[in-house]
């Protein structure tokens, strides 16, 4: 049994001044950044994510001139750009796990994730017999959402770290959060991250 760390999508294009950047991004990579410092023992594993888009294409109709921000999107977190890049204040350990989703088609889940390596999240999650996992990261109503209901689908115990992720609209993420908690997650401040009850 171990735990993992989920760090979904804290990349240049969703942090302040990116393509689709949300309010508190940047906040959001500081403060991963503590997390990961000051409770490196805390985890077994890391798990970072990000968008990875193709070039010249519109990515499976993931890409839109005209977007309707629910399905449809404003080209971001292309390949190789430096709007795909992990956001300068993010320090990451070095046993980290890098992980793209996207690559030609819609995808908001870190399940929808492969690893350098080639392998799938779910197998990885397998093969290292990961049973707790902590969520944060961008953007709260979605790509957080998702990946902490796949999580949960998937049989493993999910907290949410509320004061490490950023959403889209305060609506939308306060709903997230609130589908969640009702969904099986515990929803949590990093503060908490050592609280008992998950040894």
């Amino acid at each position: 049994m171990s735990t993992a760390l989920f760090i979904i999508d804290v990349q240049n294009d969703f942090t302040e001044g990116g393509s689709l950047g949300v309010d508190g991004g940047g906040a959001v990579a500081v403060g991963v950044a503590r997390l990961v410092r000051e409770h490196s023992d805390r985890y077994d594993q890391v798990f970072a994510s990000r968008d990875w888009h193709d070039m010249g294409n519109d990515n499976g109709g993931h890409f839109s001139d005209v977007p309707d921000f629910v399905d449809t999107w404003p080209v971001h977190c292309v390949a190789h750009t430096a709007g795909a890049e992990y956001h300068p204040a993010l320090e990451l350990p070095a046993r980290v796990i890098h992980v793209r989703k996207g690559q030609g088609a819609p995808a908001y889940s870190i399940f929808e994730c492969i690893t350098e390596e080639g392998e799938s999240v779910p197998d990885a999650l397998n093969r290292l017999r990961v049973t707790d996992i902590d969520v944060a990261g961008i953007a709260t109503d979605y790509c957080v959402l998702a990946s902490a209901l796949d999580a949960i689908a998937a049989g493993r115990r999910v907290r949410v770290l509320s004061d490490l992720v950023a959403g889209v609209s305060s609506t939308s993420s306060a709903a997230a959060l609130k589908r969640l908690a009702a969904s099986g997650a515990t929803v949590v401040g990093s503060a908490l991250v050592d609280m008992p009850g998950r040894d």
